[in-house]
């Protein structure tokens, strides 16, 4: 059976340390629906723009984001249609795919079952891929040739995978390991790594292995319940610097023990930042906390509720000025209508009178 070479060093207790101590923060931490709604959209979108834009998508931020808003478009022409975006059609159907299978692993029934974290996943995974971005009879399917991984910087091959026969064998075994006893023993962080780099050295599909993996890995960290309220992404630590995430992956083909150590503490360090941002992200919304508290239950707040109060979270008072500036389109009567009612909830505070009103949060 596989078993991965590693050894547990000091930064990785480190880096497990923090994801720990964050991940106890966020799990109890008590936002409004609304919040965690916004904070699930963020990831989302950081998550399928990142984690194409490694793939060489040439699609913005602004220009995903809107595609991945459109939840009912299945085709680029639908998406022009509506948002007008001008790009290449496949790099349309590539955030729309991995919207998709985002939206799969949120919601999907495997979660919490690692049972089903199985040869059938990782099909399903890829289908919804390379949907419409391959031939029919590669979608879902194991690749029948041999492929070279060549870097971006000057195109020469720096890995290659396995023959093309070796890979029923390969995941069989590697599968085997996921669902075994060992593995479970594993910290789910350092199983989720593991996941990535395999699937990434075993590269079963003619194309899509990265998202694959990636994707795989999530499922394996929600599966433990490591989902951090789904706040997170990896993806956006994996493009800030595409070089060294695939030196990372590549180092462990470069030493003669095929040792996973420095893979696993670049893939730790990552989750442990990520997970940190996330956790800095709760704290600002603390007062929400003693909203709670005082108040017995969650609030409900509107979306120009919820900018007004990050901005008083950031610059502890606005005016209506300021309020109006943050929402160019919105009439001042209904900021003020806004307003009076974080009042009456007891949330916002009014200083002053006419021309001097000013607001801040109910300490």
């Amino acid at each position: 059976m596989y078993q991965p070479k590693f050894a547990i060093t000091n930064h990785l207790l480190t880096y497990i340390s923090s994801v720990e101590s964050a991940k106890a923060l966020i799990d109890h931490a008590a936002l409004v629906p609304s919040w965690e709604a916004k904070f699930r959209d963020e990831a989302m979108t950081r998550s399928v723009h990142f984690g194409t834009h490694i793939e060489g998508n040439e699609l913005s931020a602004e220009q995903a984001g809107k595609v991945i808003q459109l939840r009912e478009a299945h085709s680029p022409q639908l998406v022009v249609d509506q948002t007008g975006i001008v790009a290449r059609d496949r790099d349309i159907q590539e955030v729309i795919n991995y919207r998709n299978v985002i939206a799969w692993i949120d919601q999907s029934p495997l979660r919490k079952d690692r049972s089903k974290l199985t040869l059938d996943t990782l099909l399903t995974l890829h289908r919804l891929t390379m949907q419409k971005l391959l031939d029919e009879e590669e979608i879902g399917a194991f690749r029948n040739k041999q492929v070279m991984v060549r870097g971006a910087a000057d195109g020469q091959v720096v890995f290659r995978p396995p023959v093309s026969v070796e890979i029923p064998f390969l995941l069989e075994d590697f599968f085997a390991w996921l669902a075994s006893p060992a593995a479970a023993e594993l910290h789910p962080v350092f199983r989720a790594a593991i996941t990535h780099y395999q699937l990434v050295f075993i590269h079963p599909f003619v194309e899509g292995n990265g998202r694959v993996a990636r994707a795989l890995a999530t499922l394996v960290l929600y599966e433990a319940d490591y989902d951090f309220k789904r706040f997170f992404s990896l993806e956006e630590y994996f493009d800030s610097d595409v070089e060294a995430y695939y030196q990372a992956l590549l180092s462990v083909q470069q030493n003669d023990q095929k040792d996973l150590t420095y893979w696993l503490e670049y893939f730790a360090y990552g989750l442990a930042l990520e997970i940190d941002k996330v956790k800095q992200k709760v704290l600002k919304l603390s007062q929400d906390l003693k909203i709670q508290r005082e108040l017995g239950q969650q609030v409900a707040l509107s979306e120009r509720q919820i900018i007004l109060l990050e901005i008083l979270q950031n610059q502890g008072q606005i005016t209506s000025d300021d309020a109006q500036s943050a929402l160019p389109n919105v009439s001042v009567d209904t900021i003020l209508r806004d307003l009076k009612d974080l009042i009456g909830k007891g949330v916002v505070t009014k200083h002053g009178v006419t021309k001097g009103v000013s607001y801040s949060l109910v300490k």
